[in-house]
């Protein structure tokens, strides 16, 4: 549905966005994740033709969009701030770029409905746009957006601005929406947890670059590099030295963990005798009382954070660099567990993937 072919978007000196190309596919809910400033926003924006690139091409639906303005593009936008109209009730809100269209009255009001049914708002049309939630705001935005029908949904954090249980719910009646309407779906957003709960594939951004583009799980379990890692939720990093190096895979030694063969990434690039390892905080499990496992480490838990239903503890082992955080839930008492503690912890080899930095 959407090529980005080789685009730049230069701003003097400053690249904004450095030779991003990616392909989205139709039907699928695309995220572009990253901290502020890596180019996401810069991104959609030339998407919808508020911005142009320097260099480059971009085509929707194998259209090239050079020289197509914004309202003339299979495209629309849900801002950040919304862009409510408050003098407008909902339909009215909902039915304002319809009026181009020169739709018959039946038409545009059968339209402005399915658009509000689409986004759970049925029989709110007469409501004041001054008397709605914040949820609500955020879905009469959406409805505005799907009664055009586009091709393409732009969503520039819609999220934002909501507080986390709202947030949350929406997550999930955004993801619904966009497998009912079935259209693409390209979503900016810095939060990490947001992406990988709603997307199919997701690119990651830094510094005006796609690091990655892969399916949650894949971005998540096996991140390209270090910086991708360290974004993507919590990441232990452990120091190695390389034993063996064939086409597909590392043989490393380390101080804690022994001896590891693991997968290499695509873009490893061997740096001498180094290598880093990672290994997400929920894969090390706490070995209670006399448990024993094949793979296992000792150490000292040195502080912990209470986070509800889980407990962080941060555990400092013989040999490595930097404590590990271990997330373990509180079910079987992490909770409990005091610092100065002597603990043992379990792990999978195939959980420390190799990272190119």
């Amino acid at each position: 549905m959407i090529e980005i072919a080789d685009v730049t978007r230069s701003y003097g000196a400053f690249k904004a966005l450095d030779s991003a190309s990616l392909t989205i596919r139709e039907g699928e809910f695309f995220s572009l994740l990253g901290p502020s400033g890596c180019g996401k926003t810069t991104l959609l924006r030339m998407i919808a033709g508020f911005d142009t690139p320097t260099s480059g091409r971009i085509l929707i639906d194998g259209q090239p969009m050079d020289g197509i303005p914004p309202n003339r593009r299979p495209t629309n936008m849900v801002f950040q701030s919304y862009a409510i109209f408050p003098h407008l009730n909902v339909e009215q809100n909902v039915a304002y770029g319809l009026k181009r269209l020169r739709l018959d009255a039946r038409e545009e009001k059968r339209r402005v409905d399915e658009a509000l049914a689409q986004v759970s708002l049925a029989g709110l049309g007469k409501r004041g746009a001054t008397e709605l939630s914040g949820g609500q705001r955020q879905r009469v935005a959406l409805a505005r957006a799907l009664v055009m029908r586009p091709k393409v949904l732009l969503l520039d954090e819609p999220l934002s601005a909501l507080d986390k249980k709202l947030r949350e719910q929406m997550q999930v009646e955004l993801r619904h929406l966009q497998r009912t309407v079935g259209i693409t779906f390209v979503l900016v957003t810095h939060d990490q947890y947001e992406a990988l709960a709603m997307s199919d594939r997701i690119a990651v951004m830094f510094g005006g670059r796609i690091a990655q583009v892969a399916a949650p799980k894949e971005i998540y379990q096996q991140p390209t590099n270090r910086q991708v890692a360290d974004f993507l939720g919590g990441m232990n990093f452990i120091q190695a030295e390389i034993v063996d190096d064939d086409s597909g895979s590392l043989t490393v030694d380390t101080m804690a963990f022994g001896r590891v063969t693991t997968e290499k990434p695509k873009a490893f690039v061997r740096n001498g005798s180094g290598a880093t390892l990672g290994i997400r905080p929920e894969r090390l499990r706490v070995l209670w009382d006399d448990a024993r496992a094949k793979f296992e480490v000792a150490g000292t838990v040195v502080d912990r954070h209470y986070f509800g239903e889980i407990t962080h503890l941060i555990v400092e082992v013989p040999g490595l660099e930097k404590p590990l955080s271990v997330s373990e839930t509180n079910n079987f008492g992490a909770d409990d567990i005091p610092v100065g503690a002597p603990i043992r912890l379990a792990y999978d080899p195939e959980a420390l993937v190799a990272l190119a930095d």
